[in-house]
């Protein structure tokens, strides 16, 4: 599956430690051979992130993204990326 990131994610990486930012890049070389390796624990969300999904950078990152598109052309469109807490309120 093709990636791409909205500009905000490349900020928020720049300000996480070094370790949360080669796990990122870790899980994405993952998401584009599986989207559903059950490493990355993807899965859809309710509430107000309806319509998007999420995979698990570490045990408290997250990475929610949009997937547009189908088969071959389907693009995972990554908007959001912060702690459980930051995310979710939780």
């Amino acid at each position: 599956m093709n990636v791409q990131y909205h500009p905000d994610i490349f900020q928020k990486l720049k300000k996480v430690d070094v370790r949360i930012r080669k796990g990122f890049r870790e899980k994405i070389k993952i998401f584009k051979r599986n989207p559903l390796d059950p490493q990355l624990h993807n899965h859809e969300l309710k509430k107000e992130y309806q319509g998007l999904r999420s995979i698990n950078i570490t045990a408290d990152y997250r990475a929610i993204y949009v997937e547009m598109g189908k088969g071959e052309h389907a693009v995972a469109y990554f908007t959001y990326f912060g702690t459980h807490e930051e995310l979710y309120g939780v």
